[in-house]
Order: C-alpha cells, then structure tokens, then sequence
C-alpha cells in the first residue's frame, strides 16, 4: 500500500498515528505533504511541529541557520537576534537552542504564531514570539537580522505539495523581491545598524539583491551562496563600520 515517493521511514510513522491508511494513501496521491500528516519535521537538533498553519521547513533553511551560527558565534557577543516572517518558529528556536542569544521571532499571522510558541515550550528555549507585521516591528538594537520571507514570483511554477501551504508565506510582489526591498530599506534608515543581516532567497534573486544593497548599504560586505544543489540560495551582509 505504501505510495512508492513515500520513505520507508516516514511510512512506518504513518503506520503508527493513524488507522485509516487508505484515507492517507489518498491524500498522499493528492500531493498532501507528508509532513503535515506526521505532524512534525526534525529541523538541526530541534522537532518543529507543522500543520496547514506553517510553511514546512526545508533542508535548505536548515543550512542558512547552520551558517548564520558559525557567522554569530565569530562576533563574540550575546546576540539580540531578529526573525523576520518566522512562521513556525523553527530558525528562531533553532538559533536560541544553538548559541548564546535574545531572540525575537515576528509573524504577521497569528496562527503561525501560536504554532511557534508551541514549538518553543516543545524544544524548552525562551524565545519572544510578536504577531505583527514585519514592517511594523522596529529594527533598533538588534546585532542580527535573518529572514526567510515570501519570494516566490505570482508566475513562477511550483510543486503541487505548495498548494496546501500558506499561501501569504510564499509569494511576493515584484518578482518575489518585495519583503527583501522593503527589509533593506528600513535597515538602511537605521542609526544602529545590524552587525549580520541573512536572507534565504529564491535561485534567480542574488545579482538584483547585489544591487539593492550596493544602492541602499553600501557599507555592507555582500555574500552570495550556493545550497547543496548548487544554486544561488543565501545573502549574508556584514557590516564592518562601527556604529556611531
């Protein structure tokens, strides 16, 4: 019965959560996520809990935080950190788990947000989770800024899994670079700006992002990197000049 793109790990948790398998073994032909059926995803050395409330986690994020870790840990500071369109928590905990740090975790929708917050007291870290919109939270005073946010474009194609994701966590105006514009444009207003500021971004983005901050920080250092598939996946900007 077991659908062949099924892995026999993840089967063996169906087998177990539920007795209806035929049920599921439909959902599954219907593309329905198998994580939202498991109900959970291991994410670095933390289990996040997802639903239709959340994005699922993907490897490739997993990888930006690995990164963002080693890069905080070189500042030799407790890091008052900033998560930007957090979702279901999973680089927020992830980060407060892993290294010495304040972090705040910021969703405009509140069932993502109560997710979170479940997902903290799952993983025992104290992280700050605010419902509110990105652009309505001050970035003052933060040593770090990560986001994940929405950038795929209206017309790019998708995999049918998407579907039964949130749809206001995926797509983003102006060829999906809206939220990466409107970040960098209020970082830039900032009298004390971030040390490190990280982006996981869509594989076609880097060279217009380059330019955003060549425009808008130009005191930033500018680094573009590859996932594991070789693709143009994460920007980190440092910022060398000491704040006045």
């Amino acid at each position: 019965m077991k659908p062949d793109f099924v892995s026999q790990v993840d089967w063996e948790l169906l087998v177990k959560k539920y007795d209806n398998l035929e049920e599921i073994v439909r959902k599954l032909n219907n593309n329905y996520p198998v994580q939202y059926l498991i109900g959970d995803v291991p994410f670095l050395n933390t289990i996040i809990k997802v639903d239709e409330r959340v994005l699922i986690p993907r490897f490739e994020t997993e990888y930006l935080v690995e990164e963002l870790i080693k890069r905080i840990n070189r500042l030799n500071v407790k890091a008052n950190i900033l998560d930007l369109g957090c979702g279901s928590g999973c680089i927020s905990i992830a980060l407060k788990k892993n290294i010495l740090s304040n972090v705040t975790g910021v969703d405009i929708s509140g069932d993502a947000i109560c997710l979170a917050k479940e997902n903290a007291l799952l993983n025992k870290v104290d992280v700050n989770f605010i419902n509110c919109s990105m652009f309505d939270i001050s970035y003052e005073n933060y040593d770090v800024i990560v986001s994940n946010p929405p950038y795929v474009s209206y017309d790019e194609e998708v995999g049918k899994e998407v579907l039964y994701e949130p749809q206001n966590a995926l797509y983003a105006l102006d060829d999906g670079l809206f939220y990466y514009e409107e970040i960098i444009k209020k970082i830039s207003l900032l009298k004390s700006k971030p040390l490190l500021v990280a982006f996981e971004i869509g594989y076609q983005q880097g060279n217009r992002l380059k330019n955003l901050v060549l425009e808008m920080l130009p005191d930033y250092n500018f680094e573009l990197k590859k996932d594991l598939a070789g693709k143009d996946r994460y920007v980190f900007l440092s910022n060398n000049v000491k704040n006045n």
